[in-house]
């Protein structure tokens, strides 16, 4: 008689897990609707006269793309909470984990300071857009799906990764090996703070108030929301820069590296994502020139997406080298 081995235990999914994983997902619904309809040739929540009825071949092209990588935060949500997801190479999950961090955390931070800003100083569109862009009810709603879209996946992906790879940031700073930083890392460090520093004076220029480098258009439409924009790079551009920094030194010595990493990684991704995304806008083909990006304004995505990536190489570094010494 031949014995039959058992068959494997299912893999259980906690109940807070399953609970993040549907939020997620649902949270994808407004969004991928809207663009669904969009491309399908509807126009609502466009306002006549919005520069998005001006190319409506490549407006479908455009948001057919936007929903199929809206649709990769099923398969992360899914891929985070089930038992395949363990045994999925560790590289080709971070890389789409980094890009929705810096694509979502941004809107997660600068969406609500907004509303907040403008609560306070009743300033939030004190200088509305000669043109409409979208009706102000689509803003809510989908900047309300990405913040809970950024919660639901990133509190699933934090748990993921302690539970896999928790070993690799336990511990402070000082009781590194010299091996997680070489000569290497910390000339890429230094050259993407070298790229920051670039990119961060336009930023604050025009934080403060400048119009140097802004078209006569942008400079008629600043609002709250820019300065509250620009205030927001520079502060993940300065927590970049730093955080990656002390990962690659090592110091102060007491420092958890955990909380450094968190830091270092968010940051990175935040700017280099969005640097990438707004540098594609900026090449997107205008009939208008009055509608065109200045060059220092494509400098500063530029720098921003440079810096980004410099310094997410350096934390990727760092991680390979603690999974070898691992």
């Amino acid at each position: 008689m031949t014995r039959t081995a058992p068959l494997p235990r299912p893999h259980h999914v906690p109940r807070t897990r399953r609970a993040l994983r549907g939020l997620a997902i649902l949270a994808c619904v407004p969004y991928v609707s809207l663009k669904v309809a969009w491309v399908a040739g509807s126009e609502i929540g466009i306002p006549a006269g919005s520069v998005l009825l001006d190319h409506p071949r490549m407006m479908a092209v455009a948001n057919a793309v936007t929903v199929v990588a809206d649709a990769l935060v099923v398969v992360l949500a899914l891929l985070l909470t089930q038992a395949w997801g363990r045994r999925f190479p560790a590289w080709l999950l971070a890389l789409p984990m980094w890009a929705a961090t810096g694509l979502l955390v941004p809107i997660m931070t600068g969406y609500p300071t907004q509303l907040v800003v403008a609560a306070v100083t009743g300033d939030g569109k004190a200088a509305a857009p000669a043109e409409p862009f979208l009706d102000p009810w689509v803003f809510g709603v989908v900047y309300g799906g990405f913040i809970l879209q950024g919660l639901a996946l990133g509190t699933l992906f934090v748990l993921y990764a302690r539970d896999r790879w928790g070993h690799l940031w336990n511990g402070r700073l000082g009781a590194l090996s010299a091996r997680t930083s070489g000569p290497g890392v910390r000339a890429v460090a230094l050259a993407g703070s070298v790229t920051a520093l670039a990119s961060a004076t336009p930023h604050l220029l025009w934080a403060t108030g400048s119009t140097t480098g802004l078209s006569a258009r942008r400079i008629a439409e600043r609002d709250a929301d820019f300065h509250v924009l620009e205030a927001q790079w520079l502060c993940f551009l300065a927590v970049a820069v730093v955080a990656t920094l002390l990962l690659v030194l090592r110091r102060p010595a007491r420092l958890r590296v955990r909380t450094t990493l968190a830091l270092a990684w968010t940051a990175s991704a935040a700017v280099g994502c969005w640097g990438a995304y707004m540098s594609l806008v900026a090449l997107l083909p205008e009939t208008d020139p009055g509608k065109h990006v200045p060059g220092l304004v494509q400098l500063s995505y530029a720098g921003d997406m440079i810096t980004g990536f410099l310094l997410a190489a350096c934390v990727a570094f760092f991680l390979r080298r603690r999974s070898a010494e691992a």
